[in-house]
């Protein structure tokens, strides 16, 4: 099988490259690769089980046509100061007019035309005033909100031009391998657990989103792929009542908050925040089950959730910081028997586990069902469970409430993007036609970026092509 490009993941890198393609006017053959199944075909049995039935041989939450972004919160971040390094490799200027660009193509797609975090001057300059006093700095980021719902639809609309304009999919196939001679790539190597095939290409591009950064940092190792460990972020994912964040939510929708508590300094901030949002679970693989949120358009829960994470710099000889946050998760899950672990704050800062029958008697009732009470704290490493408590403490200054008994902390929240592959602004690596995007590259964190690092390499396939 052979082709011009080859795109390694559907997820928004990989997606908005073939876009760009087309709309450049490409008229070369495209094949996109990806492990999971077509958008319209995703569908997660919790909705009906109430419970994580932990789908084999992916989770359809994770995997599949638009990657995590179709079952996501489906936030778009429009400001080039959120979502990743992106802009110190190629720009903050070209990084933001690129992030225009890109949402205008969320909006052709059927976006919601409403931007979050315009309004309410006084009270953002309020907000921020008490984060300068808590030692926290407020990242002002207009924020569009697809919702999980819609986001499915958009990214049908996608798949489906990218098809009528003769972009081949292959749905529920592997990438095992990279093909290579010498320091050139010629491809990939692919399977669908029955037959293994080869696709040769000019192009080969490596977009397998933070649920294949693993599976890359393993590709670069084994194949000389130039890179280095970065960042790996270990948290929570908080719950509140919506009426602890009603003014955060009716002033920023999303609140992000970055600080470097003591005693440690490391830097926490919050992610992902969801009004009236939803907590829900993603399975990894070899069965790691994490937390994360999500909201809808139209269905509101009585709670707003978001993540707090602790980034963790590991120098030498250390350099597996992916393994390193995978045994945090796989801890966590071994005291919750497989499920999600949620305490409540007061008793952590007690030193008393959470009981089931004390979950019942808050006014904070968990949106996630089938999380375990117990002690997250018996297995999230010290320095991370410091700069969590600290950090909570803070934020209850700026969201008075935040910190107080019956606030929930879901465990484990890890990010996987840490392997920061070495590339120059034209998103070349060290090896001739071989380029990695999005969040398994290490230099991008969320759906906007991610789409934005596609833009970039579709422009620059063309240009290439032109020379």
């Amino acid at each position: 099988m052979t082709a011009d490009v080859v795109i390694v993941g559907a997820g928004p890198a990989g997606i908005f490259t073939a876009l760009e393609l087309v709309r450049q006017g490409n008229h070369h053959k495209i094949i996109m690769v990806e492990k999971g199944q077509a958008v319209e075909n995703r569908r997660c049995p919790k909705n009906k089980t109430n419970r994580c039935v932990n789908c084999k041989p992916y989770c359809h939450i994770t995997t599949g046509f638009s990657g995590a972004g179709a079952f996501s919160d489906g936030k778009l971040s429009l400001s080039y100061e959120v979502g990743g390094d992106l802009p110190n490799l190629i720009g903050a200027d070209l990084a933001q007019d690129l992030i225009h660009y890109a949402d205008s193509i969320y909006l052709e797609f059927g976006a919601d035309t409403h931007i979050e975090g315009l309004e309410n001057t006084d009270e953002i300059k309020d907000i921020r005033k008490r984060a300068i006093q808590a030692g926290l700095k407020l990242v002002d980021c207009p924020i569009r909100h697809l919702g999980t719902e819609k986001a499915q639809d958009i990214y049908l609309a996608i798949e489906r031009y990218l098809q009528d304009n003769g972009v081949e999919m292959l749905f529920g196939y592997e990438c095992t391998n990279i093909l290579l001679d010498g320091n050139t790539c010629l491809g990939v190597c692919i399977s669908n657990g029955k037959k293994e095939e080869e696709i040769r290409a000019t192009h080969t591009v490596i977009a397998t989103g933070r649920r294949g950064a693993d599976w890359l940092e393993k590709i670069c190792a084994e194949h000389n792929i130039a890179h280095q460990p970065g960042t790996v972020d270990i948290g929570v994912r908080v719950e509140v009542r919506n009426e602890v964040m009603e003014t955060v939510n009716r002033a920023l929708y999303e609140s992000k908050l970055i600080g470097y508590p003591r005693p440690f300094k490391n830097k926490v901030r919050t992610f992902c925040q969801n009004p009236g949002g939803f907590v829900s679970q993603e399975n990894y693989d070899d069965d790691l089950a994490v937390v994360n949120g999500h909201s809808y358009k139209e269905i509101k829960s009585n709670n707003t959730n978001l993540a707090i994470l602790c980034s963790h710099n590991f120098n030498e000889p250390f350099n597996q910081p992916i393994s390193y946050a995978q045994k945090v998760g796989e801890l966590t899950n071994m005291l919750g028997a497989g499920h999600i672990l949620v305490q409540r704050f007061g008793d952590i800062l007690d030193g008393k586990r959470t009981w089931q029958k004390e979950l019942a008697q808050s006014n904070l009732r968990p949106t996630l069902p089938d999380a375990v009470a117990g002690d997250i704290t018996a297995a999230m490493p010290y320095r991370a469970m410091i700069n969590i408590i600290n950090f909570i403490q803070a934020v209850d200054h700026v969201v008075p409430g935040f910190a107080s008994y019956e606030t929930l902390l879901y465990s484990p929240e890890l990010k996987f993007y840490s392997n920061r592959i070495r590339m120059d602004e034209n998103l070349d690596t060290n090896v001739g036609g071989l380029h990695c995007l999005g969040d398994s590259s290490g230099w991008t964190r969320g759906l906007m970026m991610a789409s934005v690092m596609g833009v970039l390499m579709g422009r620059k396939i063309v240009e290439k092509e032109s020379q």
